[in-house]
């Protein structure tokens, strides 16, 4: 565990020229997730969420763009045992897909096969979707990760994760070395194209190598925190009294990240971002984590692909 009190003001724009991001979400399946195995406290009352995956285009690379996870993948019997449970009666949690990330991509006028970076937050069933209609992209997953790919099914016939997840000739792991910038609140930073637009963020308290993103949205200062599994409910990024689940209603101890304690020290860390504000004093961040229920009744529709977030300038 690292400490949590390290922070930086957000970097300023470069110039009237700063690149940025254009984001929008994409549809990518739902999944139940009852309360009490993401806040302390709470009931085990279902809540039925999105998973989240986004598409990002830079400002002035002409390129097929980038996508921040792939979500649930519609062809559930390809997934491992483990994760098959998901799709089955009496699952713990259950999952629909009525569109996948690659329908989402043509429904909006994006082709899969053009885009040329996927990030892949973690390995989650929920997140990794299905890569096989992005024949040309590089995929970016945490270091942490390569361990558990290499461990995985059908060669380990026990591991709920698919070893086929990604396209291992065509995938870029991140190692301590690559996170050789800090930014914000966040000690350890990818600058994905080297121009300050997009940050891949190092946040490992969920599971292993989990990944999060920073993008600015603007060339005047917004930001957009893409938070993927750091919080699996919106209060917990903006209400410092919750607190991430570690024992369920009944008594059971339960916690959806592998080191909670690391989770609370990443959540610490978004929560001062959450503050960072703009010469008029206005928030100059927004985040979005892969769960956001609420987020996506609010603004489906015109955030998602073709429509764009708007950035909070």
């Amino acid at each position: 565990m690292t400490s949590p009190s390290h922070s930086h003001p957000l970097p300023k724009p470069s110039g009237p020229n700063q690149p940025y991001m254009h984001i929008s979400a994409l549809q990518a399946g739902f999944v139940a997730i009852p309360n009490d195995v993401v806040i302390q406290g709470s009931t085990p009352t279902y809540q039925n969420c999105p998973s989240l995956a986004f598409y990002l285009r830079h400002s002035h690379l002409p390129n097929g763009g980038m996508i921040f996870d792939l979500g649930l993948r519609k062809n559930w019997e390809t997934y491992p045992p483990e994760a098959q449970r998901n799709f089955q009666p009496g699952a713990m949690f259950p999952c629909t897909v009525p569109q996948d990330v690659a329908e989402s991509c043509r429904e909006g006028g994006v082709d899969p096969g053009e885009v040329e970076c996927v990030v892949i937050s973690h390995l989650h069933f929920d997140h990794v979707g299905d890569c096989s209609p992005f024949t040309k992209a590089t995929f970016i997953l945490g270091g942490e990760a390569q361990a558990s790919l290499d461990d995985g099914y059908p060669e380990n016939p026990h591991s709920a994760i698919l070893a086929a997840s990604t396209p291992r000739d065509r995938t870029r792991f991140l190692t301590k070395e690559d996170f050789d910038t800090s930014i914000g609140p966040f000690p350890h930073a990818h600058d994905l194209f080297q121009d300050g637009s997009v940050y891949v963020i190092d946040t490992p308290g969920h599971s292993p190598g989990h990944l999060t993103l920073l993008a600015r949205t603007s060339p005047t200062g917004a930001w957009l925190f893409l938070g993927a599994d750091v919080a699996h409910d919106k209060r917990l990024l903006t209400d410092p009294r919750t607190r991430i689940a570690t024992t369920r209603e009944n008594g059971e101890s339960f916690c959806v990240h592998r080191d909670p304690v690391q989770a609370e020290v990443d959540l610490g860390r978004v929560r001062r971002l959450l503050l960072e504000e703009d010469e008029d004093g206005d928030g100059r961040v927004e985040a979005i984590i892969a769960h956001d229920w609420k987020w996506c009744e609010e603004n489906l529709g015109r955030a998602f692909l073709p429509g764009r977030i708007v950035p909070r300038d």
